[in-house]
């Protein structure tokens, strides 16, 4: 019958219910209760009951598709028209939402997006939706970039709401060093200005900038012309470091490439629509904020001030970030972040042959 040891499941083919059956008439007939056999068999009496009435009755067995007969359920005609609605518009609306709501808007017919949706994969019609976006390729990093601290920063703003705040922060992306940070009322390039003043003068970069700031180099900074810039490059000339960031109205500015330009700082921007061009500085306020939650709760602009400075502090010098081998951003920054790690990976080498040693030995007093 193709059944397993155990009871009948609820649903079963009409042949099994055939077959049990006339397994019970056929214990009826040599002595049994028809209760008997049922119970025998693991299966209600009293679905055997109806099963025998409706083959009695010459009703098929098969059961009736699941969910019965609503009535609320799609008449054909709606059936029609939701078909009808996919072939004029479908390629225009693209989506079974869309589509719902142009049924209601042209008076066609009038029904929920799922119940639509479910129309039209019975009848295996597949909405085109969006076409696929070709995709931008990443740029490459500048050839003439070192990857060492104090060569590649990255920027960008966060919120903080209650305070009514919003926050700028440079980092440094090879060490993780969060090098500063400027709240203000306002979002704009002379907060970027600011940042970079502040960043420049915290790092003692700004000889380093104004020898870097030759005049060739910054009007090809300001032109934005990659010929010139590698041709100032070729030249000897050199930035002093590359700023990424995202596309914003702040970063995009004329002031914020003038002001940048003029102190030899090159710039890169992420593709649009894809934050992991910028995962840096993207994950630094997710990192804080998750961590010091409290900071979202502060309305006193002049307390998150503080704080912020407070949790600047502590995350370069105290907290250990992964994805510098686990030392602190300063450890990084000040070039004493590889011995650290050398450290670390010698003690784990002597610890597991101290180890050795001591099972060795011990093995070699026991009697």
């Amino acid at each position: 019958m193709g059944l397993t040891a155990g009871p009948v499941p609820a649903r079963v083919d009409a042949s099994v219910k055939a077959a049990i059956c006339d397994l019970v008439e056929h214990a009826v007939v040599g002595g049994w209760s028809a209760r008997a056999a049922c119970h025998l068999l693991d299966v209600d009496d009293s679905r055997v009951a109806r099963w025998q009435a409706r083959r009695a009755a010459g009703e098929p067995l098969d059961d009736a598709p699941p969910g019965g007969n609503p009535l609320h359920g799609l008449l054909e005609w709606e059936q029609d028209a939701i078909v009808e609605l996919f072939d004029t518009w479908g390629e225009t609306d693209r989506s079974h939402r869309k589509l719902a709501y142009r049924g209601s808007r042209i008076d066609l017919v009038h029904v929920a997006p799922s119940t639509l949706q479910r129309v039209l994969l019975s009848k295996q019609l597949l909405l085109p939706g969006n076409p696929p976006r070709e995709p931008i390729p990443r740029k490459p990093w500048p050839d003439w970039l070192q990857w060492q601290p104090n060569r590649i920063w990255g920027y960008d703003f966060t919120h903080f709401p209650r305070a009514e705040r919003a926050s700028i922060a440079i980092l440094d992306i090879v060490s993780r060093k969060w090098i500063t940070t400027v709240t203000s009322v306002e979002e704009s390039s002379t907060q970027v200005e600011i940042a970079f003043t502040r960043a420049l003068n915290s790092e003692g970069l700004w000889a380093a900038a104004d020898s870097a700031a030759t005049d060739t180099l910054v009007k090809a900074l300001v032109d934005g012309d990659h010929d010139k810039i590698d041709k100032a490059i070729a030249g000897g000339d050199r930035p002093l470091l590359l700023a990424i960031s995202d596309n914003g109205p702040q970063m995009r500015s004329v002031s914020t490439k003038e002001f940048l330009a003029g102190v030899a700082i090159a710039r890169q921007f992420g593709r649009p629509g894809v934050p992991q061009d910028q995962a840096w500085i993207e994950t630094l306020f997710g990192h804080v904020k998750g961590e010091w939650p409290h900071l979202e709760h502060i309305r006193d602009p002049g307390e998150l001030d503080a704080e912020l400075a407070r949790v600047q502090t502590h995350y370069n010098q105290v907290r250990l970030s992964a994805a510098i081998g686990y030392v602190t951003p300063d450890d990084e920054h000040e070039g004493r972040g590889e011995a650290i790690r050398q450290a670390r990976r010698d003690g784990l080498d002597q610890a597991r042959a101290d180890r050795i040693d001591y099972r060795r030995n011990l093995k070699e007093t026991q009697p």
